[in-house]
């Protein structure tokens, strides 16, 4: 009997669809899912981990520990080899502590594949699992290339026993499996390996189920899908088409359809009937014609609008076809599609090939990645020889953790804090003061309570926190507690406030302030305390004339004794702080005037 394994909650947990589901919404639908008769609910990998860091928030590892307290189904993460959740290469001792907290936090079940197919940058997190004595995955990607590459792919088969899987996966990100070539590879990979096969691939037009079924048919016995809304928005197999498609044919999976019918009900409240970015029609008829995974389609498309260049998409995506070819036919999984995607973008915007060739593209080349499937052009070896002026590569990229300990300064308490910096780097420092002020302020809030009470206390405020509860009152004895939210879309966090940007209001002519236009208000999201430093004698986190990046906080408000940071929208410059230090602010109140920085030059992908 086939087996199904869900990716809805991975999906909603990374973009595009991160922020459009609150915790405690995707909770209830953990809850629901478990039921439903999934062999393993997929529920974090590269995305997910890059979307938590860059919200500032809630842990990743946090987010998995509360999904395995609700859940008796196995938890599955997607691991990228040695990339693990990233888009560079990382150490062995890193690869090792990663998966042990990983498998520490709740996950059972990794699904391991290299975005080059060399089976060398798996055999450490390989190792690590095993040890852990979790279930392991290893998947081949599939893309379309020259003539031959499934000979490559039933090459790397027959070595996959030596790693210790208990299966293996095809992946298809670029939907180029078509129903026959997946009746056929099934049959092929599993023969190749020994081992039971299972497929992981996307695909609009219903190509993905067609290829899923037919999979079944030739003995695929684990099949990725998700709910039918998240289907629909990002070109998935979807969890019931394929329960009533196999069911159908006599292959019963033994997923409830109810249930499933269920859980998109909850998914489609939660998302509402906003389009879901950037995967447009058009979007995914090129992704279709060109057999390229759709989410690198919508980068390539969304980078060229924001240099007024939309018309050339077709010019870029025949650039990427090009340099792939030049480059040994590398698989198109992430990251090593976006690095080919940057260099496409490089050499169209510029009119000129190779004249510049981007960081990520000379690691490939050079062999830092691994090893692809083909030769590389003798031409682009030269060109990333010459351009890359003699600079010699590290043999070991990543530092040890033990490094990044004596460096974190006492901002990371735990290994799996150290595993976050050590991966993003000061990407994560804001992540990772927002937990270590989330501790303090548990203690202050909580003084003077018994620590049944204190936990209740803190529950209360996940709640609101999490999910989309305008306000919530709790009596107990003497105790009475009340959590108002009190921001337009209900996402008001603990630590972290997203900050409405308010109209732009139209000034008489002949004043000698900017244009309307130039200047952004920032309003008071709730009725608090305005506080302009951390703490008391502590430096401002601001002053007028300082130049902001998106996601700097600005200030505080302390609302019910909950330290909330208001933090920029967008990059600028702050031309006016509108509120004096320790001022009771209401709710709209300007609180800062910002100038947006334009003309920022173009970066790779």
């Amino acid at each position: 009997m086939p087996q199904l394994v869900d990716t809805t909650i991975r999906l909603l947990s990374q973009e595009p669809l991160a922020e459009r589901v609150s915790a405690a919404g995707l909770y209830e639908l953990v809850a629901e899912l478990d039921t439903a008769g999934f062999a393993c609910l997929e529920i974090s990998g590269g995305g997910c981990f890059d979307s938590a860091v860059r919200r500032g928030i809630e842990s990743p590892w946090e987010r998995i520990r509360a999904i395995k307290a609700r859940c008796s189904t196995p938890l599955g993460m997607a691991l990228r080899g040695r990339f693990l959740v990233g888009s560079r290469p990382v150490s062995g001792d890193l690869v090792r502590r990663f998966v042990a907290s990983a498998a520490a936090s709740g996950i059972d079940v990794f699904r391991l594949h290299d975005p080059l197919n060399d089976l060398a940058n798996l055999r450490e997190a390989a190792d690590a699992i095993r040890a852990a004595e979790k279930e392991l995955s290893v998947g081949l990607v599939h893309s379309p290339g020259p003539s031959g590459e499934t000979d490559v792919l039933l090459e790397r088969a027959h070595h996959l026993n030596e790693l210790g899987a208990s299966r293996v996966l095809i992946h298809d990100p670029a939907s180029s499996l078509h129903p026959a070539m997946a009746r056929e590879l099934v049959e092929r990979v599993g023969e190749a390996s020994g081992l039971p096969v299972g497929l992981h691939c996307q695909g609009a037009g219903g190509v993905g189920l067609a290829a899923a079924i037919e999979a079944v048919r030739a003995g695929a016995e684990r099949i990725a899908c998700a709910l039918y809304p998240i289907a629909l928005s990002l070109h998935r197999v979807s969890a019931e088409a394929l329960t009533q498609s196999l069911a159908g044919v006599g292959l019963d999976t033994g997923v409830d359809l109810d249930r499933l019918w269920r859980c998109s009900e909850l998914v489609d409240e939660a998302l509402g009937d906003e389009p879901v970015p950037p995967l447009s029609p058009r979007v995914a008829v090129r992704a279709a014609e060109y057999s390229l995974p759709a989410g690198l389609v919508a980068e390539l498309d969304a980078r060229l609008r924001e240099n007024a260049s939309a018309d050339r998409l077709d010019e870029v995506l025949e650039e990427l076809t090009t340099i792939r070819r030049e480059c040994g036919w590398p698989p198109l999984a992430s990251p090593i599609g976006q690095v080919l995607g940057s260099q496409a973008l490089l050499h169209v915007l510029a009119a000129q090939r190779w004249r510049f060739v981007v960081d990520e593209l000379r690691d490939l080349v050079e062999g830092r990645y691994g090893s692809p499937p083909g030769e590389i052009d003798p031409t682009v070896q030269r060109a990333v020889e010459l351009l890359g002026d003699g600079i010699e590569l590290e043999e070991e990229p990543p530092e040890a953790l033990e490094e990044v300990r004596e460096d974190a300064q006492g901002l990371a308490s735990s290994e799996e804090e150290l595993l976050l910096l050590a991966l993003y780097g000061d990407d994560a420092e804001p992540l990772l003061r927002s937990v270590r002020g989330r501790g303090r302020r548990d203690e202050s809030e909580t003084a003077g309570l018994t620590p049944s009470e204190a936990e209740r206390l803190r529950e209360i405020i996940r709640v609101v926190q999490e999910s989309g509860i305008g306000e919530v009152t709790i009596e107990e004895g003497e105790m009475r507690v009340t959590v108002r939210r009190t921001d337009e879309r209900g996402e008001v966090p603990l630590v972290s406030v997203p900050v409405p940007t308010a109209p732009v209001h139209e000034e008489p002519a002949g004043t000698a302030e900017p244009p309307p236009s130039e200047i952004i208000p920032i309003e008071s999201p709730m009725v608090g305390t305005f506080y302009r430093a951390p703490q008391p004698g502590a430096p401002p986190f601001v002053e007028e004339g300082d130049t902001v990046e998106l996601g700097q906080t600005l200030c505080i408000l302390e609302a019910m004794k909950l330290m909330n940071e208001v933090k920029a929208e967008s990059e600028g410059v702050v031309r006016r702080i509108c509120v004096d230090n320790a001022a009771p602010v209401q709710y709209g109140d300007v609180l800062f005037e910002l100038e947006p920085l334009n003309g920022r030059p173009l970066d790779a992908l």
